[in-house]
């Protein structure tokens, strides 16, 4: 009876080693999510000088905080500047931008709010007033994509 299971047991480890010494070889596969990439150009500045900034928000509320996902600056370029945002999941999201002619930082506005430097968004939709979450986002679910935002 004892040999019985001294036996069994053995046969059963040198089964659990076979086994793990068969799985060690395999190749793990790690199931990620895809993602893409966004590519935003502009076609053309005023000027060489300044700095383009551009920000990608995930939410409304984002978008009205300039809470970005990610961002990116560009020494601007009459001929046109472009930048991409990678590795992006499946969303909603939404591009602005701005360009600082003067390179100070930051958006000037005239003493009645008005802005001073261009500025637009993804879907270019314009009026009076800053970009709207809404009228900006576009999907992102099945492949890489690309807008042109002008001034």
């Amino acid at each position: 009876m004892m040999i019985r299971i001294f036996i069994t047991a053995v046969l059963y480890l040198i089964t659990l080693l076979t086994q793990a010494q068969g799985n060690s070889n395999q190749e793990i596969q790690l199931v990620t999510e895809p993602s893409f990439s966004i590519e935003v150009k502009i076609s053309q500045l005023n000027s060489d000088k300044g700095t383009v900034y551009f920000g990608l928000y995930a939410s409304a509320e984002d978008f009205a905080n300039r809470n970005y996902m990610q961002s990116k600056k560009v020494k601007a370029d009459k001929d046109g500047v472009v930048v991409s945002f990678d590795k992006i999941p499946k969303g909603v999201y939404a591009i602005s931008c701005f360009y600082d002619a003067n390179d100070n930082g930051k958006m000037d506005f005239d003493s009645n709010g008005m802005p001073m430097e261009d500025y637009g968004s993804t879907n270019n939709i314009m009026y009076p007033g800053p970009p709207r979450f809404s009228d900006a986002k576009f999907e992102v679910s099945d492949k890489d994509l690309t807008f042109e935002i002008r001034f």
